[in-house]
């Protein structure tokens, strides 16, 4: 119970970060520089499969080891690290092979899936051992 508790915490916490960075930074970063290539309405099946397997692995990769060991850092440095791996890996990828991919998106992009999954993950550890 206590890692369902934990998945359900990392992804609350997640969702509430990434509506809020897609809703407030969002348009003010990503339609300037990016504007031709976004669609103007969110396929939220694609949506909903990305925030499935992203959160699972965030809990799987960051939070779950830093349970066992006890250790929020531990967590917190997992998580960062898989979103810049993750987030590099979507943006590094479209710089290469796409038109219109501006540096800028890649860097934001890198430091807020460090941000956003350690935040999820911290969250995520929070609620596993406050309620687990």
């Amino acid at each position: 119970m206590t890692y369902v508790i934990a998945w359900f915490g990392t992804a609350l916490a997640f969702l509430i970060a990434d509506a809020i960075w897609l809703t407030q930074v969002g348009p003010k970063l990503y339609r300037p520089l990016l504007g031709e290539i976004l669609s103007e309405r969110l396929n939220l099946p694609a949506a909903a499969a990305f925030y499935l397997i992203y959160v699972s692995g965030i809990a799987y990769f960051a939070v779950a080891p830093a349970l066992q060991a006890g250790s929020l850092p531990r967590a917190l440095i997992n998580a960062a690290l898989l979103g810049i791996v993750a987030y590099a890996t979507y943006d590094l990828t479209n710089q290469a092979t796409l038109k219109v991919w501006d540096i800028r998106v890649t860097l934001a992009d890198m430091a807020w899936g460090a941000f956003a999954s350690a935040l999820a993950a911290g969250a995520g550890y929070w609620a596993a051992t406050r309620f687990g």
